[in-house]
């Protein structure tokens, strides 16, 4: 069992809005990923996703609304739902996926 610094991590991923798996938990797939402030299009899952902003900001893009996220807060994306990020994100973020 190793512990894992995630705003370090983050940081230093070599490109942003680009995940990698952590591991798997309850056959979930734990991700890190690097925002920056440029846009994320949108896509859409057929499973629920979650969204962790470790630090900084994510503007979520649903339904024409733009919801900001702050770091320490997270976000459950219904399987389904069309969603994307708006340009000014920036951080670190954490997705709970399969």
């Amino acid at each position: 069992m190793n512990k894992i610094k995630l705003p370090f991590l983050a940081e230093h991923l070599p490109v942003a809005w680009r995940s990698t798996i952590l591991g798997q938990a309850a056959g979930a797939n734990i991700k890190v990923l690097r925002m920056d402030a440029a846009a994320y299009p949108s896509e859409v899952h057929d499973f629920d996703e979650a969204l962790l902003v470790i630090s900084g900001v994510m503007k979520l893009e649903v339904a024409g609304a733009v919801l900001s996220v702050e770091a320490g807060e997270m976000v459950i994306v219904p399987a389904g739902q069309a969603h994307a990020v708006a340009r000014g994100s920036h951080g670190s973020l954490v997705i709970v996926d399969r």
